[in-house]
This record gives C-alpha cells, sequence and structure tokens, in this order.
C-alpha cells in the first residue's frame, strides 16, 4: 500500500506567476515532501528541463515528484511518478510504460475512485473540494462527497480544489490523507511562510 510522506501535497503551477524550478526550490526548502509538477501550457521541452532540474532537487531532498499528464516526462525526468486526468492516457497503458512508479489519477465521483483503485492506481485526487479555487469552480463536492470516496476505497486520497489553510483540518478529517492546495499557497506574499504554516496544522 502506497503512503504519502506528508499530508500537504505541494503543487507546482505558473498560476501565481511563478517560474517553476525557483518555485519547487522555495516549496521544499519550507519543508514539502510531495509535490507534482503541472504545466498545462508549456512547450513539451520546457516541461522537460523543468522536470529534470525539479526532480534533481526532489531526489537530494529525499521528496517526491509527480508529473502532471505526462508519461513520458515522468519517465525522462526520473521523476517518481506521474499523474493523470480521466481525459489523459489510461492507467493499465500508463502503467505499462511508467512501470513502478507511482501513478495518482484524478476522480470527481465514487465510480471513477473505484475503477482507478481496481485498474492500480496508488492514489486518487479528488475534487473540486469546495467552490472557487484555481478554475473557479461554481461548486464543491464537499466533506460528504469525500466521506463517501473514503468509504469506497482503501488507496490514499488528495483532495484538491478551493482548499484554504482554514479548511486543512476538517478535510483531513473527513477522511483526505494529503490536502493539494494551489491558490492559497501562490498567492501568499510569503510563500515559504505559508507552507509552514500549513505543515504545522497538516502534521498533527
Amino acid at each position: 500500500m502506497t503512503r504519502l510522506p506528508s499530508h500537504f501535497y505541494a503543487m507546482v503551477d505558473p498560476a501565481g506567476g511563478h517560474e517553476p524550478v525557483p518555485l519547487a526550490e522555495t516549496l521544499l526548502d519550507a519543508g514539502a515532501r510531495i509535490m507534482q509538477l503541472r504545466l498545462k501550457d508549456a512547450p513539451g521541452r520546457d516541461f522537460l528541463a523543468a522536470a529534470r532540474a525539479i526532480a534533481e532537487m526532489c531526489r537530494k531532498r529525499g521528496a517526491i515528484l509527480i508529473v502532471n499528464d505526462r508519461v513520458d516526462i515522468a519517465i525522462l525526468a526520473e521523476a517518481q511518478g506521474v499523474h493523470l486526468g480521466q481525459t489523459d492516457l489510461p492507467l493499465e497503458a500508463a502503467r505499462r510504460i511508467a512501470g513502478p512508479r507511482m501513478i495518482g489519477i484524478s476522480t470527481h465521483n465514487v465510480e471513477q475512485a473505484r475503477a482507478a483503485e481496481d485498474g492500480g492506481a496508488d492514489y486518487i485526487g479528488f475534487g473540486p473540494m469546495y467552490p472557487g479555487g484555481l478554475r473557479n469552480s461554481a461548486a464543491g463536492m464537499g466533506l460528504d462527497g469525500l466521506r463517501a470516496i473514503r468509504a469506497a476505497v482503501k488507496i490514499p486520497i488528495v483532495a484538491i480544489g478551493g482548499i484554504t489553510e482554514a479548511r486543512i483540518a476538517e478535510t483531513l478529517a473527513a477522511g483526505a490523507d494529503a490536502v493539494a492546495i494551489i491558490t492559497d499557497v501562490l498567492n501568499a506574499p510569503d510563500i515559504a511562510a505559508k507552507v509552514r504554516s500549513i505543515l504545522a496544522i497538516a502534521r498533527n
């Protein structure tokens, strides 16, 4: 059974206007131990260069790097895992080329969560948890939605979508193994201080 190294799942995303590699370094220095590199609009060449640099930093610090969407880049960068959405490569196809790497699957309901677990996913993402967030979701699945997922699967759940520092405790209590936080971290005036504050809550 996969165990996530932290209750805080850091996201390296250019949403706040940050460069990915310095942002990853800031997150790692502040104590992040698992992070996802998400560069939706970057050319493959740039995505790979960032992934290689960040994977090296993660290796030196004993942290885990998950690459979003791109199994090829995860392999070439020697990242520890890949995260796939419902429209990306199917799980069984990704597993054939990713080998023993960690594979996470984004899910939005109990059926998708069960399918991911049955298919051999190492963990699932579940959301959006709350309205707002990076995608400005109009509605969230909420804590009851998360509890239903927790009852349906045994693999770790990373909750995502509109989660702020103030909502960490209730989200973990409802069954999430980790919280992925983007906007609340990237928009913070001091990202490192924000991460340390989040980790202080998420350790409990």
